[in-house]
């Protein structure tokens, strides 16, 4: 695919103001980065029916989309934290939770009280040692922006020749230009066939579409110190 054919700050500013742009973001994204999104990458709608019989709710319009569009690619939902299966999802302290960190540190979801809205907003959740303190609190405004932010930042985690860290206290090596915000806690970069996904005080994650591209950002750190 030639370079020209994905715009991804152009995608990235439509992702927010609607959930089909988000989708097309994912779409465009997967394809671009990775491989395009196939009929079976995705959960039928008969496996989400069924957990709604399961659980007892519906399940929100964005989360079905995005579980029927590419839950079942694991380079854009489980390379770091877990996008739960349809039989997995489950109900905590009012909350549906649809995502995990790695090690149960964490979790995401949408509130029992919002899952009549389309594109509900998110929280998330601290696992602490004093569970009397544990709270939901506010994540994103839109479950499919967080979706979203999920698949890109996936992708720039997963274990891939393409993919590495950068140091997180150092300048962003220069060349590159910062995209439209997308989740609110993630910054993201580009560069020439080169990504960089910041996540707050937590990691500075790269993807390159060739070695040649990663060699040439590590180029560019090293001409800045």
């Amino acid at each position: 695919m030639d370079e020209t054919e994905f715009d991804i700050p152009a995608a990235m500013a439509e992702s927010v103001r609607s959930r089909a742009g988000a989708w097309e973001l994912v779409r465009g994204f997967a394809a671009y980065w990775g491989e395009p999104l196939g009929p079976d990458d995705g959960f039928t709608d008969a496996e989400l029916d069924a957990a709604e019989r399961r659980l007892g709710l519906r399940l929100p319009t964005a989360l079905r989309e995005a579980y029927r569009l590419f839950g079942r690619r694991a380079d854009l939902t489980s390379s770091q934290d877990v996008l739960l299966t349809p039989d997995e999802l489950h109900v905590l302290d009012g909350a549906l939770v649809y995502r995990a960190e790695n090690q149960g540190c964490a979790h995401w979801g949408v509130l029992l009280d919002d899952l009549g809205l389309e594109d509900p907003p998110t929280v998330g959740r601290l696992d602490l040692a004093d569970k009397s303190q544990e709270r939901w609190e506010p994540w994103e405004e839109r479950f499919s922006s967080a979706a979203a932010a999920m698949a890109m930042m996936e992708k720039l985690l997963e274990d891939h020749e393409l993919s590495d860290f950068l140091e997180l206290e150092e300048e962003l090596p220069g060349g590159l230009r910062e995209l439209p915000p997308l989740g609110r806690h993630f910054r993201w970069y580009q560069g020439p066939e080169v990504l960089v996904g910041v996540a707050g005080e937590a990691w500075v994650a790269v993807r390159a579409r060739t070695p040649e591209a990663l060699e040439a950002l590590y180029e560019e750190g090293e001409g800045d110190e």
